[in-house]
């Protein structure tokens, strides 16, 4: 096989094989030809080609998302660079395993005038966990070069260990000099240590722990994203049959059981004061990645438990301004050890917010019935449509709301940038998502987000079950829900960025099948058929009235007590 010239190269690609970086997705240029070519002919990686930065970030979270496994983008030097900022932004947010591999020119050539030059080292700021500026060894003397060679291999592999290990990302930054195109037959050898294996667990739970947990009479249980299957079934079980036990799961938490309450927004949105205070844990616990519920957020600032527990091996955010305890360990260890010393703690606080719950259930069924052709009819029938064994991606704003009323097939895996929240990356993470997940694919997206994103369908590996739904209101429909709404021509024109697009010919151009629906008829016909077997991916555009919406939705929340 051919190698690059060029030693750091060298090191790059036989320290990610070692390291187990399978996936590397590389943006054209010149500079990072050497990489280009190291990565293309090895046999190990599993290379893919996505001319836009941005896209190719996104791209590969979506890939390191679904295998929980360090993935590298590749770019040349320059602005290349920092199109990359915002996947590494969500990585960091997201607790996802990204490697940033930037060309760059050398010293000599950075703050000259040369062309596409910038000073990338430092370029993420405080948004990544490690970085390893590489220096090229000097030819010169013997004992130098050794050194040199030395040091920038340990830089490497320690980029490539902090992201398996903390699970985040990391940047390493590779000036090459011309030529950039020259091979050889074989690469200089370089010492490799064994796979480095993730930190255990070893958090041993004190007398304290286990006091304050039997004695709260009111534990809530709260999850944020979360994978699928990550909870061991006897651990769920317990939990749910804890009369002292609340827990409540989001879309994104992956968890379900019929004692848990995935409705959050739903059974505290009617609540007054009174109902609050007999909703207030004594002990909150968390675990999982943010949290996408305001309403939630704002009833524990205003109602702080006495303890917030927070169970992570990596960190943990203040999210409520109450956290006292880090647990650093899985889910699974704390509760495995949790349980068997604990025992269930007699309280009515799960009767009596399940008897609310389901009182809350038949509300939103009641109001399902007379609800009038809308975004959040659009959702009620695409959630019921949905094939049991699918992997479902969201768009941001308004679309994981949606999606946070409705129920799914615990064989249903739901995901969503919840990192950053940012609506520029959401295709692309569902592509790069869709290529190696068993479970064909459903993107549920607003119509700016799949507007802004539209380079994510640039991309030669989209697999033929792959299926985008465009909600497409004519604008940014989430902020008629805000508050701030006044219907004026500036809040239209700077808010709402109201527009005439239809993703049709987007379509077209991406060789994805398209479909329209514009009424609850049109929309209950195109779903019978739109999960078919077929031959290219599809994308349904639903158009629904902007003007409407957010009326139907929050009289939603007053009818349902």
């Amino acid at each position: 096989m051919k190698w690059p010239k060029h030693d750091l190269a060298q090191f790059i690609i036989q320290l990610c094989e070692s390291k187990g970086v399978k996936h590397v997705v590389i943006s054209p240029g010149s500079r990072n030809a050497p990489l280009t070519i190291g990565f293309t002919h090895h046999d190990f990686f599993k290379c893919y080609s996505i001319v836009d930065e941005r896209s190719a970030g996104f791209f590969a979270l979506g890939i390191a998302q679904q295998t929980s496994e360090p993935v590298a983008v590749v770019c040349t030097s320059g602005s290349a660079l920092l199109n990359y900022y915002p996947a590494v932004a969500e990585a960091f947010y997201s607790g996802l395993p990204l490697v940033v591999i930037s060309a760059d020119r050398p010293q000599h050539l950075v703050n000259i005038g040369d062309g596409q030059t910038i000073i990338q080292p430092h370029a993420f700021g405080k948004h990544i966990l490690f970085e390893a500026n590489l220096i090229p060894p000097v030819k010169t003397l013997f004992s130098g070069v050794m050194k040199a060679q030395q040091k920038a291999q340990q830089l490497i592999s320690k980029a490539l260990d902090t992201a398996q290990q903390k699970m985040g990302p990391v940047h390493i930054n590779v000036p090459f000099d011309e030529p950039l195109y020259q091979t050889v037959d074989q690469p200089i050898k370089i010492h490799i240590s064994s796979k480095t294996v993730a930190n255990e667990d070893n958090v041993v739970l004190n007398s304290s722990v286990l006091k304050t947990w039997q004695k709260a009479k009111r534990k809530l249980i709260l999850v944020g994203v979360n994978p699928p299957n990550s909870l061991a079934s006897s651990v769920l079980e317990q939990l749910a049959n804890d009369p002292s036990v609340l827990v409540l799961t989001e879309t994104t938490s992956n968890l379900h059981h019929p004692n848990f309450f995935p409705f959050i927004d739903q059974l505290i949105a009617p609540l007054n004061a009174s109902e609050f205070e007999a909703l207030q844990p004594d002990l909150l616990l968390t675990f999982g990645g943010l949290i996408i519920s305001k309403k939630i957020k704002a009833f524990l600032r205003n109602y702080k438990p006495n303890h917030h527990w927070h169970v992570h091996p990596y960190r943990a955010n203040d999210t409520f301004f109450s956290l006292n305890k880090h647990f650093k360990c899985t889910p699974n260890t704390f509760f495995n050890q949790l349980l068997k010393k604990t025992s269930h703690s007699q309280s009515t606080y799960f009767d009596d917010w399940n008897t609310v719950k389901h009182h809350r259930r038949k509300g939103h069924e009641r109001y399902l019935q007379s609800m009038p052709f809308s975004d959040f009819k659009a959702f009620e029938l695409i959630s019921a449509a949905i094939p049991q064994q699918y992997m479902v991606q969201s768009g941001n704003s308004s679309a994981i709301r949606y999606l946070q009323l409705f129920e799914f097939h615990p064989s249903i895996e739901l995901y969503c940038n919840r990192g950053t929240s940012g609506i520029d990356g959401s295709t692309s993470t569902a592509v790069g998502a869709s290529v190696v997940s068993n479970c064909p694919t459903l993107l549920i997206t607003g119509d700016l987000s799949f507007f802004y994103d539209i380079n994510g369908l640039w991309n030669t590996s989209i697999p033929d079950d792959f299926k985008i739904i465009v909600i497409n209101n004519g604008g940014g429909g989430i902020f008629r829900i805000l508050p701030g709404n006044d219907n004026s021509a500036l809040f239209e024109t700077y808010f709402e960025t109201k527009h005439q697009r239809s993703a049709k010919t987007i379509a077209e151009d991406f060789g994805f099948s398209y479909t329209m629906a514009n009424s609850t008829a049109t929309l209950t016909e195109v779903l019978t058929t739109f999960f078919d077997t077929a031959e290219g991916p599809k994308l349904l555009e639903i158009f629904t009235p902007s003007s409407e919406n957010d009326k139907i939705l929050l009289s939603y929340f007053d009818e349902i007590v």
